[in-house]
């Protein structure tokens, strides 16, 4: 059997230029990084912005297992699927992290015959989004501790300052640092830490805005600590948004690839979706609407996490309305949250058992007034008696099925889902809305999140998390939505809790304001920001030839 690696490598792609032009792009609106990648000028969108929309299709799944789901993938193939159907559809994926991809998860360019290409330049250094967020995230760190040692004019509470450092790698040993040591020519000695690239106010930023102009504004905007008298300091105090901006100005404009069957995808930004909020970017997800008839869209990890963000935070700054979701189980997942060891063989009790995952999932997205399809991800190990039983499972609970087998036969495996999706899609609905209006409070916003969405019987908040609730009202940023950041391994806060966890209470320790991206982070559990690599990372089996040949990605 082919690696993803090895049939990426073997695939024929179409000049990037080829790809523009199918949808509607001109050369003079690109501009390329080689013969297949290229960054598209927003002024397409400001040529389009009469056009009317096309269809949104948000792909999410069950809650995650070792096993796999296949979300991009699927994301990827019902794309190729609705093309192959004569429908004009384009993809718009998140960028992948390089912290997964050397270690435990790997990239996020789908898999078999439903990939975005080229695969091994996606997941690496791609056009350099993540490297020129970084740098951003680190200048705004840098000018900090430099002001502080400059004398400090805005009388930065140094025990206060809430801006971290970023990296793009997992990396524990940066959790905890001490920072400034070596004398006074070296700053100001303090407590700090590292997060993942993809964790930074910068990626949300940058997956939020509208515009350059936009951007540079949300920038000046973020709180990056307070003074020794309570006062919330921005970047603005510092005078770099411009400079932070200028950082920015390649890596707002979408990048413009392809899939193994030259559907035309938008890769843009990637935050995590367990520890930010998990969507690529507005400005790809517009151009894919305004350059296709039906764009496919994924959000990060399960429907509670991924979905939710995408609906309560991502539509509502955009004013998108999705048109259908496709939520993705396998059976092996499902096995997973019964309690099964060996996924590969048949066992109908722990299919029964962690279906009531699935349950939970296709009601809360049904809690939005959106039509939902199932994908059931076929894996090779899959008996009839299995995928027969989810697909009655869905019959008693009355949303529509399509057996998919996208990652063996690319866009042919996907038709069936497609066309699921195209009866849902022409069925229509107006009843969408998100989860929770936006003036009711933040404390009474994760409380709805988390006893709608998650099943949890209530919320506990530690001391901290209170007095920033305190905090967050006085310095008028109530009526934000809320990004939960939690284990993406169960609805509930508890990563040892599969299936549907029942009786169970989430704990949030702490709050932030992210006043750039305009939203609260609320982190619950024992979340963390900064990833570990596993014992045995996928690093070890990566490897290149002398002819520049990748190899062990996947």
């Amino acid at each position: 059997m082919k690696t993803d690696i090895q049939i990426a490598q073997e695939c024929k792609l179409t000049e990037v230029a080829e790809i523009a032009k199918k949808i509607g792009i001109s050369p003079d609106d690109i501009e390329q990084y080689g013969k297949y990648k290229a960054k598209v000028s927003l002024d397409v969108l400001r040529k389009l912005k009469d056009k009317k929309d096309g269809k949104l299709i948000l792909v999410t799944a069950i809650t995650p297992t070792p096993a796999g789901e296949g979300k991009s993938t699927v994301t990827v193939g019902l794309s190729q699927a609705l093309n192959k159907l004569g429908k004009r559809s384009a993809a718009a994926l998140r960028e992948p992290s390089l912290g997964p991809v050397f270690g435990i998860k790997g990239g996020a360019t789908g898999g078999g015959y439903a990939q975005v290409v080229p695969m091994e330049d996606i997941n690496l250094h791609f056009t350099g989004d993540l490297h020129a967020i970084g740098v951003t995230h680190n200048l705004i760190a840098a000018c900090i501790d430099n002001h502080i040692a400059s004398g400090n004019a805005l009388d930065i509470d140094v025990t206060k300052i809430t801006w971290k450092r970023v990296v793009d790698m997992n990396d524990r040993a940066l959790r905890d640092v001490v920072i400034g040591l070596g004398g006074k020519a070296n700053g100001v000695p303090r407590e700090s830490s590292f997060q993942i690239t993809v964790a930074s106010e910068i990626m949300a930023v940058l997956c939020l805005a509208d515009s350059l102009a936009n951007l540079k504004e949300m920038i000046k905007n973020i709180i990056f600590g307070y003074s020794r008298d309570g006062k919330a300091l921005k970047v603005g105090d510092l005078h770099i948004e411009g400079a932070a901006a200028a950082l920015m100005k390649e890596a707002v404009k979408p990048n413009l690839v392809q899939t193994l069957e030259n559907t035309p995808a938008f890769i843009h930004g990637g935050p995590f979706a367990n520890i930010a909020h998990g969507c690529n970017s507005i400005l790809a997800t517009k151009l894919a609407l305004k350059t296709s008839d039906y764009a496919v869209t994924e959000a990060g990890f399960a429907a509670d996490l991924g979905a939710e963000k995408f609906l309560d935070i991502k539509c509502r700054k955009a004013g998108f309305t999705p048109n259908c979701i496709v939520l993705v189980a396998t059976v092996r997942a499902l096995k997973h949250h019964g309690g099964a060891k060996e996924l590969h063989v048949e066992n109908l009790e722990a299919l029964t058992k962690g279906s009531e995952n699935l349950e939970k999932h296709v009601e809360n997205m049904k809690k939005y007034g959106l039509p939902v399809v199932v994908a059931i991800n076929r894996f090779v190990t899959d008996t009839e008696k299995e995928t027969k039983f989810i697909e009655d499972f869905c019959a008693k609970l009355g949303v529509p099925v399509a057996l998919t087998e996208v990652w063996e036969k690319g866009g042919e495996g996907g038709l069936a889902l497609a066309k699921e999706v195209l009866k849902a899609i022409e069925a229509g609905t107006d009843h969408y809305a998100p989860l929770y209006p936006l003036d009711l409070p933040v404390k009474d916003k994760i409380v709805r999140i988390a006893t709608e969405i998650y099943g949890a019987d209530g919320v506990e908040f530690s001391p901290a998390a209170k007095r920033m609730l305190k905090t967050i009202d006085e310095l008028g940023y109530g009526n934000y939505p809320v990004c939960v950041s939690k284990t993406q391994k169960s609805l509930s806060d508890n990563a040892a809790l599969l299936g549907r966890p029942r009786n169970f209470t989430v704990t949030i320790n702490e709050l932030r304001i992210a006043s750039g991206a305009g939203f609260i982070v609320a982190m619950a559990g024992d979340i963390i920001d900064m990833p570990g690599l596993p014992k045995k990372p996928a690093a070890e089996q990566i490897d290149i030839d002398e002819n520049g040949v990748i190899s062990g990605l996947f």
